[in-house]
């Protein structure tokens, strides 16, 4: 299972927590990602007894431009979510990106690069296609598994990108004699955002159906939004939401009144019936939760 990453002091240096992760690639390359997460933690810890006694990755001759991403992933409270997504890699001459021991990865991290919060991957490493001898496109994804309480609420809103790249150079990570000096990492920071949203519901029901003309029409609704912390969706309290109204003819919703969600989500307005049509709530959304708009509820005036 796929876990929540944690940064932590540990004797003065900084260490990653090591993912679930795939252990090799799908091509069947004999390193992988927790492989990775080994020379990560190496690279980061800058002093104390394991840095000394381990030694450290060289700095990869690498660097990472262009990255796309979605400009917003809404998750809910049980199924994946994958979002694509690609970068630019520039390296050096020395640097053989078609080796099949050499992996790069994009990552969202939450807060800063060294010590994030929290940390989300894809279930592979990117594919790289070379367009110059040193330059490369490459795709993957970012893969969110939130049954796997990859989330809290708090994570919902702006997330950074960064990309990472490791050259093991033959280095076998499960050898006794296992060089890491010899092996090349490098990661960057700060190369995008996309908001990490907690992904939303809307329901509407007018009645009564049918109602006379000039008598008073009940529009009943519930907003709601995925919780991250017990996978159900909770109402979402205090919001503005517009109560639409179109004519059985038309195809243009009007906005007839704005209603405020109650603690529970919950939304009730009133209207007179006029003529036939429907009703709908829309949310416009927030930073941390997607717009929803239910479908219109026919009321049948006569």
């Amino acid at each position: 299972m796929r876990i929540r990453a944690t940064v932590a002091a540990v004797s003065g240096a900084l260490a990653l927590s090591a993912l679930a992760v795939p252990a090799a690639q799908a091509d069947g390359s004999s390193v992988g990602r927790a492989d990775v997460a080994k020379v990560r933690r190496a690279a980061v810890a800058t002093t104390g007894r394991a840095a000394a006694a381990d030694g450290k990755p060289y700095a990869l001759n690498v660097s990472f431009s262009n990255f796309k991403i979605a400009k917003t992933v809404a998750v809910g409270t049980t199924n994946h979510v994958s979002t694509a997504v690609s970068y630019t890699l520039t390296h050096g001459a020395d640097v053989d990106i078609a080796a099949d021991d050499f992996l790069t990865d994009p990552i969202l991290y939450k807060g800063s690069l060294t010590a994030p919060e929290n940390r989300l991957y894809g279930d592979e490493p990117a594919t790289c296609t070379s367009t110059s001898a040193t330059t490369a496109t490459c795709t993957g994804t970012i893969d969110v598994y939130p049954a796997a309480s990859e989330l809290i609420n708090s994570d919902a809103g702006s997330w950074k990108a960064s990309a990472e790249a490791t050259a093991f150079n033959g280095e076998d990570p499960d050898a006794e004699l296992f060089d890491i000096t010899k092996v090349g990492y490098q990661s960057q920071g700060g190369l995008g955002t996309t908001l990490l949203q907690r992904y939303s519901k809307q329901t509407v029901d007018a009645s009564p159906e049918p109602v006379a003309k000039g008598k008073t029409i009940t529009v009943t609704g519930k907003l709601s939004r995925a919780n991250w912390e017990d996978n159900k969706y909770h109402g979402y309290t205090g919001q503005p939401v517009k109560l639409q109204f179109r004519k059985k003819d038309s195809s243009t919703y009007t906005t007839v009144k704005t209603v405020t969600t109650s603690a529970t989500g919950e939304l009730k307005a009133t209207v007179t019936a006029s003529v036939d049509g429907y009703f709908r709530y829309t949310f416009a959304g927030t930073s941390t939760t997607p717009a929803a708009t239910a479908a219109g509820d026919f009321v049948d005036v006569r």
